[in-house]
């Protein structure tokens, strides 16, 4: 079991939803959390909670999507604090529409947050963690990053991207011989707001999971360096589905109704966001 006490932790989106859950435990467990998020007054509200309970939450705002604004905080970080010990990627959008119904804009915002923000939050803190063969980074990617979703084709894309991104980081650093961890998270829909509206034919197999359950899953995944975090476990099924022909494949999930999941999608807006956009992801999502 990993020891967290006193450990450095920098996460991404961390001003609410599945962030602030995950942060939040891992400071009460002695932790010392950067909390990196666009909201300055969701920061400065976790930061005067986390004053009241006695622990260490620092909150820096930070747009993930812009590369310049990512390298400058994770500057400030090493600066003031040292290497994290644990980087966990979790912020991240959600437009919600069908293709042809999406703006370019959300589309690149997509996978500007949700895809290339992984590549600089890992650039600006993995040679630190290199240089002292110790580390652990977590990419909160989708079980929708395992099979495409109608409805999603953008965030369904950017979490195949944060997948195979985690994955090409981890062999990395296995043929490295590198002793940092790494955990790659794919949870179906989470109740945090984020997916507000969707609808899931079998809750007994595919349950819209609890956000404190959620959180859980992942701050247990993370002690215990698992390589991979997946809920609810019949989300494991899409690996041996497959290996099964595209029309088997296509009318599983017709069956377990994954492709009409989104018809009744709402999300929930943030303010000052693109029309239509949802709030920075903080699921374990």
């Amino acid at each position: 079991m990993k020891r967290v006490k006193n450990a450095l932790m920098v996460v991404t989106g961390g001003a609410s939803g599945m962030g602030r859950l995950v942060s939040l435990d891992f400071a009460r467990r002695g932790s010392r959390v950067i909390l990196w998020d666009i909201s300055g007054a969701a920061l400065k509200k976790m930061e005067l909670d986390a004053e009241a309970e006695g622990i260490f939450i620092k909150g820096m705002v930070c747009d993930v999507s812009d590369r310049e604004a990512v390298y400058r905080r994770a500057e400030q970080v090493t600066a003031e604090y040292g290497t994290p010990d644990i980087l966990i990627n979790n912020a991240g959008v959600v437009s919600g529409q069908p293709l042809l119904e999406s703006s370019d804009e959300k589309i690149i915002r997509s996978i500007n947050v949700n895809t290339l923000a992984l590549f600089w939050t890992t650039r600006a803190f993995l040679p630190g963690m290199i240089k002292r063969d110790s580390g652990h980074i977590v990419t909160v990617s989708s079980a929708a990053g395992l099979t495409g979703v109608a409805g999603l084709a953008d965030y369904s894309a950017s979490k195949f991207g944060a997948f195979g991104f985690h994955e090409s980081v981890r062999m990395e650093l296995r043929t490295m011989k590198s002793r940092i961890k790494t955990t790659i998270v794919c949870p179906y829909f989470i109740d945090t707001g984020m997916f507000l509206g969707v609808k899931t034919r079998f809750p007994l197999l595919l349950p819209v999971i609890k956000s404190e359950d959620a959180a859980n899953a992942i701050v247990r995944g993370i002690q215990r360096n698992a390589s991979r975090v997946i809920l609810p476990r019949f989300v494991k099924m899409i690996f041996f589905l497959r290996m099964l022909p595209v029309a088997v494949f296509d009318a599983a999930m017709d069956l377990m109704g994954i492709n009409h999941a989104m018809d009744h999608f709402t999300g929930r807006p943030r303010p000052g966001a693109i029309h239509g956009e949802t709030a920075f992801l903080r699921k374990a999502e």
